[in-house]
């Protein structure tokens, strides 16, 4: 690591000449950041702080200072009477220790942190879910079960606010268990960007809470076109080049040093921080460091009465331990209080891209195996800028749950250490466990309990919701799905449709160019939502009736299907409360062609309601592949999970293909919502499904196209339908009552249609066919159209078809027999400058 230059150099101007991004802010903005590239395929860069004590080692003294005068701000926002009321939440992993220095400013408040480590007997009290980050579930398990549940203010403390996406996540879940009437928003750096600003500020006002926000320093990065990618490549061209420093050999070996911690005093705020524990804290905290110090002495360090790191022996790092990072930080200031020349930063899992340039934040990195056996499996982690950067010892500071043989494996983080660094002491502190289980009722046995931990549905976050993730309201849908809104995955529709077909790729991994619909085609729109509004609210008030009547005493949980299905939940739901006055939940979930639905949503729901009452809803039928894909899916989640009781029967507006038993209508009718893409199913995009962007325990993603808003007619399109729900009434009424007492027993003549058409026109592959209005018209948006089949005579729900048609250059074939009132048929066997089954090139525009 190259010295001398870092003081007149800012960390951030490798990346800022590589990539462009701007740094934009005051002239104390570059002290406290500096830039790194992560090794995330949803967020290129990573603003690197100076001052968390994370990445950047950092004199003890600055990482608490700059925690501490921030809690001393939220105490004087407060006042003491609403500061003794108030409890503190830090996220993990970056800021639990600033959190705690918060909460130390602060004073009065007790203090919990989120952890990505469940625990046996501790029951989760919240959960949410960071957006951007390597890892994505929060827990909250705090010992006391009321420590959430008053009413005086809620702090929650963050390193960054960038898109605000984390913090309405938790504010949201937490506030529909425990409401309250303030927040305050504590962060070291705001770095919204102009879009965001005004996002808290409408939120709040939607829950109808004062939220405040609190932050040592504002600006905002700027980041030009195409930096994910241009990242990736940097990322790419410089990991495999990155070598650590060279190690001498003939280390000694580690110390252990034995810290004597008080027994019952917490390691930090995972199940909860309170005053009392911190006066305790500072009672032994120089008698702690003292111990540590005298292991110093014996480590085979500087002579008898020199202190380590005041002279040629080189500076101390205490090192911390992903989120174990308010201990090591008070035992690092204590030795520094003592007269030690020390530094302290914590080990992450958090992976980031290492370049030895004095104008970049990483310089070196060091990798190990997790070792404190991780709910998520194992992994590597990391301890950055440690290697080469001058130190005579490091002091590993972990939990006992994390002293294991993978900590003293031979490539296990203590032989790092030790091939890079003169003198290693280790030191253990006891991971508090609760004593008693949360919220566990108190049961009289004879046999021993043993307490499991959460199932994987606990680590799951909790529903995005509008306005933070998409334009409907939040009561109207909750979506169990995870943000993508800051990956670029569009691509253009020849390329798509090539992979597809070769087999190169699933088209669940990437995404169409959303369609920007010309005047013309808005005109129809809105000319078809005038002229259909009725039979749509019809067709709404039909599967809703029946759907409430074949459950009779039970509340629905309505699920549709994203994103197609969605305007439908949302209307079933606005029909329910407006006749009977019933709040029915609503959640939009994923499910992909071939790959079925998202396991993790079902376990969620599963979770949060009884599988009983979910009710699936999709907009329409075509040939009956995603109720088939459903059934299916549902049969292996039982098999795999256990879980039973989901009935994979699909509740749709319109099913002419004759493959459900609950539906509106089986008429083939122009659905408005399916003449546009994101602008009528809340600005959201088509789900996505690629395992670079979604692991194991992570829900399907979707993105949320901010800048189409003024496109948006989500809301006007229910507003529409919704209108005419009373006019309708006494239509739908008879309706149900024609269809309950008739057999609706599914006879698939849509399948089989689509069957004898593959053959006809030499496609052999009903993927390819695509029948019904609906369908057809996503052809035309979405994939390479060859042909149009349009039924004589159905002309009245046609015309956007037409013209999309003749948009793309597409012919339009008028056909007598046909169960749809028109087929669209996606070009066989495409590639680019490809000929059909007809031998004539397709035409695409």
């Amino acid at each position: 690591m190259t010295k001398g230059v870092d003081d007149v150099v800012w960390t951030g101007t490798w990346v800022a000449e590589r990539l462009g991004v701007e740094l934009i802010g005051g002239e104390e903005l570059p002290a406290l950041l500096g830039l790194a590239l992560r090794r995330n395929p949803k967020r290129a860069h990573l603003l690197v702080s100076s001052v968390l004590g994370k990445h950047v080692p950092q004199r003890p003294s600055v990482v608490y200072g700059s925690g501490l005068g921030l809690g001393v701000r939220v105490r004087e926002l407060l006042g003491d009477e609403e500061a003794a009321r108030s409890v503190v939440l830090g996220y993990a992993e970056t800021a639990t220790a600033l959190g705690h220095a918060v909460a130390d400013g602060l004073g009065l408040a007790p203090y919990l942190h989120s952890t990505r480590r469940p625990v046996a007997g501790v029951a989760r009290a919240g959960g949410f879910e960071e957006s951007h980050s390597h890892a994505t579930s929060h827990l909250l398990l705090p010992e006391d079960p009321a420590l959430l549940a008053g009413g005086g203010p809620l702090v929650l403390v963050d390193d960054e606010f960038s898109t605000g996406n984390t913090v309405l996540n938790t504010i949201r879940d937490l506030h529909a268990r425990y409401p309250r009437e303030r927040y305050v928003v504590v962060a070291l750096v705001d770095m919204r960007s102009p879009a965001d600003l005004g996002r808290l500020e409408a939120f709040a006002e939607e829950i109808g809470a004062r939220v405040d926000l609190i932050a040592a320093a504002a600006g905002t990065v700027r980041l030009p076109e195409g930096v994910l990618e241009k990242g990736r490549a940097l990322v790419a061209r410089h990991e495999s080049a990155h070598v650590a420093p060279a190690a001498p050999a003939g280390r000694p070996a580690p110390v252990r040093v034995t810290l004597g911690w008080p027994e019952g005093l917490p390691d930090g705020g995972r199940h909860g921080f309170t005053p009392e524990h911190r006066e305790h804290l500072e009672e032994v905290l120089p008698a702690l460091a003292a111990r540590i110090a005298e292991a110093l002495e014996g480590a085979g360090g500087p002579g008898a009465g020199e202190r380590p790191g005041s002279g040629a022996g080189g500076s101390v790092l205490v090192l911390g331990f992903e989120e174990l990072m308010y201990a090591p930080l008070r035992l690092a200031g204590a030795l520094e209080d003592a007269g030690h020349d020390v530094r302290y930063s914590t080990t992450t899992r958090s992976p980031v891209l290492a370049v030895d340039d004095p104008g970049y934040a990483i310089r070196t990195r060091l990798v190990f195996p997790a070792h404190d056996d991780p709910a998520d499996g194992p992994g590597e982690r990391y301890a950055y800028n440690v290697a080469g950067a001058g130190f005579g010892t490091v002091v590993l500071v972990v939990d006992s749950a994390a002293d294991t043989p993978e900590l003293h494996a031979p490539d296990g983080l203590l032989a790092q250490l030790a091939a890079h660094v003169p003198r290693v002491v280790l030191a253990v502190v006891p991971a508090y466990t609760p004593a008693v289980p949360s919220y566990e009722p108190s049961v009289t046995s004879s046999t021993p309990t043993v307490s499991e931990a959460p199932e994987r549905s606990s680590m799951l976050p909790e529903p995005l919701r509008g306005p933070a993730f998409s334009s409907y309201a939040p009561e109207e849908v909750g979506w169990l799905l995870q943000d993508l809104s800051g990956v670029e995955l569009e691509a253009p529709t020849e390329e798509r449709e090539e992979a597809i077909q070769s087999g190169g790729a699933h088209y669940a991994e990437s995404l169409p160019v959303e369609y920007q619909p010309s005047a013309r085609y808005q005109e129809l729109f809105h000319s078809a939502l005038e002229g259909s509004a009725a039979r749509m609210a019809r067709a709404v008030g039909t599967v809703t009736e029946t759907v409430l009547a074949e459950r009779p005493g039970r509340s629905p949980v309505l699920v549709s299907l994203a994103r197609a299905g969605t305007p439908v939940g949302v209307l079933m739901r606005r029909w329910a409360k407006a006749r009977h006055g019933l709040d029915l939940p609503h959640y939009a979930v994923s499910i992909v062609r071939g790959r079925g639905i998202d396991a993790n949503a079902l376990r969620w729901l599963a979770a949060h309601h009884d599988p009983a009452d979910v009710v699936f809803v999709d907009g329409w039928t075509g040939k009956g592949a995603i109720t088939r894909e459903l059934a299916e899916a549902i049969k292996e989640f039982e098999n795999a999970d256990g879980i039973s009781g989901f009935d994979p029967e699909i509740a749709v507006l319109a099913d002419p293909g004759s493959c459900v038993r609950t539906y509106g209508t089986r008429e083939d009718f122009l659905i408005p919502s399916a003449c546009l893409n994101s602008t009528v199913s809340g600005l959201i995009s088509r789900t996505v499904l690629r395992s670079d962007l979604v692991g194991p325990h992570d829900f399907h993603g979707a993105k949320f196209y901010r800048e189409l808003a003024g496109s948006d007619v989500s809301g006007a399109f229910v507003d529409a339908v919704a209108a005419r729900f009373d006019e309708v009434a006494e239509t739908v009424d008879v309706d149900v009552k024609e269809l309950l007492a008739a057999d609706r027993t599914p006879t698939w003549e849509g399948w089989a249609a689509v069957e004898r058409i593959s053959e006809e026109y030499g496609i052999h592959d009903v993927n390819l066919v695509k029948p019904g209005v609906g369908e057809t018209t996503r052809v035309l948006l979405r994939r390479v159209p060859w042909k149009i089949l349009a039924k004589r005579g159905a002309e009245a729900d046609l015309a956007h078809v037409r013209l999309l048609a003749e948009q793309r250059g597409v012919p339009v074939e008028t056909v007598d027999e046909l169960p749809y009132s028109c087929v669209g048929l996606i070009h066989p066997q495409y590639t680019r400058g490809a000929t059909g089954a007809d031998g004539k090139a397709v035409v695409s525009q």
